[in-house]
């Protein structure tokens, strides 16, 4: 689904973009003005209108490439290693050690995503793609007999998931929570469970 936008503002562009994602981190969806980027990237107000229209479409550009440069980094990682379960932690590894700016916009992007279609449709695509590298790895083990599902490999792939986007928001929150390599331990030891790995 293509997100709405404008094509102004080059190589530029994507310097502003990192500003807007910077401020949303920051201030969250109704609080990031085109004054707040506009300070942050040095980039007049007008310039800004210009290369977006609205301040509504500004933020959802960047949401979108934000999330576009998380799947990408989860694929890059998959790619690297061939092992399914060293593939399956690395993945793990990289959500737990997420930046507290990128879960802050994570959380940004799955609230506004619950009230604007467009972005209600592009964010199931990106969980679509995101979710992917840990299927695979799941259903690879699965059929190298080097791991024994006693359910669904897609239902074990949604339970880590969501067990991972639940730690996130919790996180932002600033909830009591076990630190992340406490998480990792529980996470890792019951991901061993589930795929009926021994030992």
């Amino acid at each position: 689904m293509a997100i709405r936008r404008s094509r102004a503002g080059g190589a530029k562009r994507a310097v502003v973009l990192d500003a807007v994602a910077g401020v949303l981190a920051a201030r969250g969806y109704e609080n990031t003005r085109f004054t707040d980027v506009s300070a942050a990237s040095g980039v007049a107000v007008s310039t800004l209108q210009n290369y977006f229209g609205s301040r509504e479409d500004m933020i959802i550009e960047a949401m979108e490439v934000f999330t576009d440069r998380e799947v990408d980094a989860q694929a890059t990682v998959a790619a690297a290693e061939a092992d399914p379960w060293r593939r399956l932690v690395a993945l793990v590894d990289r959500s737990l050690l997420n930046s507290e700016s990128s879960r802050q916009i994570l959380v940004e992007f799955w609230r506004s995503a619950m009230r604007d279609d467009d972005l209600r449709d592009y964010s199931a695509e990106v969980q679509t793609r995101y979710r992917a590298p840990f299927l695979t790895a799941v259903r690879e083990g699965s059929e190298r007999g080097e791991f024994r599902l006693a359910q669904d490999a897609e239902a074990v792939t949604d339970l880590l998931l969501a067990a991972l986007a639940g730690l996130i928001v919790s996180r932002v929150q600033h909830h009591p929570t076990p630190s992340p390599a406490q998480f990792r331990d529980v996470l890792l030891a019951q991901l061993r469970l589930m795929l009926g790995i021994q030992g």
